[in-house]
Formats: C-alpha cells, structure tokens, sequence
C-alpha cells in the first residue's frame, strides 16, 4: 500500500489523491443492487491526460487493477470496486474543449455532464441527443462506457452512434486515437466502436469527439390513456408501422403513474393501466400528433390529451424522466432490469412482466423506451426481508429469461457490469465470448482494468 502510494504521489498532485477510508468507501459502488463492491485502495481524480497514463503506468507496474468512474449513476454494477484497486474517478476531466458549429462537433474530457454539453451546445444552435433519463448527474465518459440510450433514441439513436473518435489511455500507459472529426472516414477496424459499451475494460477515455445535428423545433408531447398495456402496445405497433417518427414514444404502466403522482403531485391520471408520451420535433408537431391521437383512439385509448404548449410538454417529460425514482419510493430497495425486445414483441413483454409480478408476489413497475422496444422493469421489494430480497433476484432473471425468449437482449443501454454476467454468456454463445475473451487480452493482457465485469 505504500508503495502503491508513493509512486502515485510521484506523478500527481497532493489532491488527486484520496485515501480517507469513509471517503473512499462512498466510491465503491454505482447505484445497482445485489452487485458485490469492494474496499478500493485508494481514489484518484486526475484532472490531465498525463495524470491518467501515471496511474496507469504505475498499476501496470505494480500490477494493482484499475476500476474507473464517472457520475456512478450506472445500474448495472460496472463501476464498483474491487478489493485493493485504484478508484479512478474521471469527474475532474470536465471541459469542453470545442464546439465547432461548421464541423458539427464537439471536444469533451470524458467528465462533462451529458446536460452541461446538451446546454452548450444549444448556445449554437446546435443539438446533442443522447439524453439518459439521469443526464442532470451522469457523464459522457459513463455514457460512452456503457454506451447510454436515453428517451430520443426512437428517431435520434444511441450515443453509439454520436461518438466519432476517441483519445483512449490503454493498460499500460501508451495513449491511442481512434477515430475521427470528419463526417466520413473508413480508415482501419473500428476501434471507437469497440470502445463505446466496454465499460472500462479496455481502456480509459479521456477525450471525445461527438457528432452534433441541428437543434430542432421545440417538441410538443401528447399523453394517451389506456386501459390496459395490450392496447396500449397496440397503439405503438400502429404508430410504427404507418411510418411516424416521433422524437419520443415512451409508456408507463399504472405502478409507475402512481408511484409519480405520490412523489411528485404531478397530475397524471391515477387511473390508467397505461400512459403513453408521443412528442414530434418537426416544423408542425401539431399535425403529426393529431395523426397519432387518431391511432391511438383506434387502438383504445380512452383518453388523449395533446400538450397546448412547450411548458406542459416539459412538464411530461419530467413525470417520465422522474419514474425510475419514483418506483424507488414504492420499498426500501429496487431492482431495474434493461431488457430490449424488437416492437412487435412489446405487448408480449409487458404481459409476461405483469405475469412474473404475480408469480412471485411483488411490486414490478414498467416504464419504457417504447419507441425502442426498451423496457425498464422496475422490481420493488425489502432489502431487509431475506425472503422478499431472493423472490426479487429470482424475478429479475426470469424477466431477463422472457425477453430472450421473446428475440430481445438482456441489455439495451444500462450495460453488462457485475449484475447480468452471467447472461451476457447465454445471450452471445460460446464462439462471441471467446472472441469477447480473445479482445480483452488484446488491449489488457494483465487483466487490470475494471476486473470482474462483463466476463
């Protein structure tokens, strides 16, 4: 340990160093549960490049694992330490570095809050969409690991899709560019892509360049009322199916609406069995949610209520963004699962969720991306109840088993981690795992960074 010590004070600055063990310990974990954490030897916050490739030069050196961070909002268990590894938290790389309105892109250190960017950005008239439902707190280098979704990626797409180059710290200390700035370029395997989704396991990002659009008009959102998820799934196959392109299409079970109204006071109708938010950014959103209050009626909406303005559209988006929190709320500790299924498939999920519910005897809300076929079912149970803790767990998986089922994936933005390891092997098959394997030890021949996740 003071070895370790001494050869990172070597090459950073006094306050880049934590050692404090109630401190230390706050950084040990993200925010999911049943994912085991360790004791971190110590935290580092560099606020440099240079910094970044010391601590790595000096892990490799001393062969100490690496576990690096950001916001710590992941929900998968990715960030967690292990015992007698480096915490490295990247929230002090927090600049902006360009915003080039000609080019449509932006330079940022990797411990930029994705809302910070979203903001600056707009000052040019210019549009980040990546937009996970914690955007206020997590950060893009945590949004590049686990390559984030967020609500626009129904017409927008994943951040996978808006990272066009990256300055990556590798095991050993050597610094790789991947990438780009141009619009267009196909020189060599697309290393940027590898990187998006690892999760810190084969390098650290410590620069992005991020592609910009054009900031669109301001988003008008229409909420339709349900009386059951079948019809209100319904609706989503026929809005899909005729051709819109809604900025968003996202749904809330009754759990969550309720969970909502007691946290918040929102005003969201008590009484629906599903609430689904349709919003359109183009020229004349008033036009295209009419079309879709038409489909919607005729799938069984008992209630459709466009948004007069931009202020009661916000207002909407707030009750979407807050469900995760609120389900929180509902018992002391809560599960969320990430479970992707193709859009034909999502009434079968949700029916399959409510089902598994029932079976187990627990509180499991659903809200969803579901525009993506995202779901995001929410199991709630007492952490201090061993029984009710096991019937949890157990739901989680059988949850993730109905959307494999169904064609879907265990994951479609919250990441891998410590918590679906195991599924990751049943979703990929053996011949992807040992390729998986074979990359890993490519870029990290010592096994030094983030240790124990994904694999």
């Amino acid at each position: 340990m003071n070895g370790l010590l001494g050869q990172l004070r070597a090459g950073l600055p006094a306050e880049a160093l934590v050692t404090d063990p109630d401190v230390t310990a706050s950084y040990a974990h993200d925010m999911a549960s049943f994912c085991d954490a360790g004791t971190p030897a110590v935290v580092v916050l560099p606020r440099t490049v240079e910094q970044v490739q010391h601590v790595m030069r000096t892990a490799t050196a001393l062969r100490v694992p690496v576990v690096p961070q950001g916001a710590r909002t992941g929900l998968s268990g990715a960030a967690n330490a292990s015992d007698g590894c480096i915490v490295l938290s990247l929230v002090k790389m927090d600049r902006i570095l360009e915003i080039s309105p000609v080019d449509r892109i932006a330079v940022v250190e990797p411990g930029v809050v994705n809302a910070v960017l979203s903001r600056a950005v707009n000052e040019h008239g210019l549009y980040y969409p990546p937009d996970p439902s914690s955007w206020e707190m997590c950060t893009i280098g945590g949004n590049i690991g686990t390559a984030s979704g967020g609500l626009c990626c129904v017409k927008y797409g994943v951040t996978a899709e808006y990272v066009l180059g990256l300055e990556v710290v590798l095991a050993d200390g050597r610094l790789l560019s991947t990438g780009r700035r141009t619009a267009k370029g196909v020189a060599g395997y697309d290393l940027t892509r590898l990187f998006v989704g690892s999760e810190g396991s084969l390098g650290i990002v410590v620069k992005a360049v991020l592609a910009l659009k054009p900031q669109p008009p301001q988003q008008l959102v229409l909420a339709a009322e349900f009386p059951s998820a079948a019809t209100a799934c319904d609706a989503i196959c026929r809005i899909m199916e005729r051709g819109h392109t809604p900025s968003l299409l996202e749904l809330m079970d009754r759990t969550t609406v309720q969970a909502v109204n007691k946290m918040a006071n929102m005003g969201l109708p008590d009484t629906t069995e599903a609430l689904l938010l349709a919003a359109f950014d183009t020229p004349d959103p008033s036009a295209d949610l009419a079309a879709v209050a038409e489909l919607c009626t005729a799938a069984g909406a008992t209630d459709v209520v466009p948004a007069e303005d931009a202020a009661e559209s916000e207002m909407l988006l707030q009750a979407r963004r807050m469900s995760l929190t609120a389900l929180e709320t509902v018992k002391s500790a809560t599960m969320i699962d990430d479970v992707c299924v193709p859009r034909s498939k999502l009434g079968a999920m949700l029916e399959g969720t409510a089902a598994v519910a029932e079976k187990y005897g627990l509180t499991i809300g659903v809200c969803a991306h579901a525009g993506d076929g995202n779901t995001h079912p929410v199991v709630c149970f007492d952490h201090t109840d061993a029984d009710e803790s096991r019937r949890a767990r157990e739901s989680f998986d059988e949850i993730m088993a109905l959307g494999l089922e169904l064609g879907g994936t265990i994951t479609g933005e919250h990441g891998v981690g410590v918590l679906k390891k195991e599924w990751l092997a049943r979703e990929l098959g053996e011949v992807s795992v040992e390729l998986h394997r074979g990359i890993k030890q490519a870029f990290d021949p010592l096994g030094l960074l983030n240790p124990g996740k994904v694999f």
